[in-house]
């Protein structure tokens, strides 16, 4: 019976440490953060990364800022996580277009946020912010990248920033297994 025991306790032990190294060598805990470098974890948002990073958008916001809903801290994480996981599942599966593009929810979600950050111009000068997504959607007015199609990336596909010169985070590989990887 003890022997039973110690095996199942092993296994566990194992299994619990092969999941919290998962975990480490998937860069997770950064997804707990506002920091921008979490979304190239994905090789995918490398271009997307690199037009924001040469963005004037780069200075004064994250991704977090335009991407996530600021109304409360609950709805942000539940927004956050959903997507993240819908992310997950398309890059896994390889279902990913050769542009990616906002869903409606993100999209609503984005110019939201645009009119959250830019209240003062779109009021005061131009008067834009005075429609929301769902009425740019029934033709009462346009979405802000319906006029700004460049901010905050730029013209982005998966071929427009090829090696593109930005600080991507260290990687968790230790160096030893970097190395016997690159000899073979």
């Amino acid at each position: 019976m003890k022997v039973k025991k110690a095996i199942v306790f092993i296994l566990l032990g194992i299994l619990a440490g092969g999941g919290v190294l998962f975990l480490y060598m998937l860069r997770a805990q950064t997804y707990l953060t506002d920091d921008p470098a979490a979304c190239v974890n994905c090789h995918i948002m490398a271009p997307y990364y690199a037009t924001w990073f040469h963005s004037s958008h780069a200075r004064d916001a994250t991704c977090n800022d335009c991407h996530v809903p600021h109304e409360n801290p609950i709805r942000k994480w539940a927004f956050k996580g959903r997507d993240g996981m819908r992310h997950v599942a398309v890059f896994l599966t390889r279902g990913e277009a050769q542009v990616l593009k906002a869903n409606d929810q993100s999209a609503q979600v984005i110019m939201n946020n645009c009119i959250r950050c830019h209240t003062q111009l779109n009021t005061e000068f131009v008067s834009a912010g005075r429609i929301d997504f769902m009425m740019s959607q029934v033709g009462e007015g346009k979405a802000c990248w319906d006029c700004h199609r460049e901010v905050a990336h730029g013209q982005n596909s998966l071929s427009t920033t090829p090696n593109a010169l930005v600080p991507y985070p260290d990687t968790p590989t230790p160096e030893w297994l970097r190395n016997m990887i690159n000899k073979e």
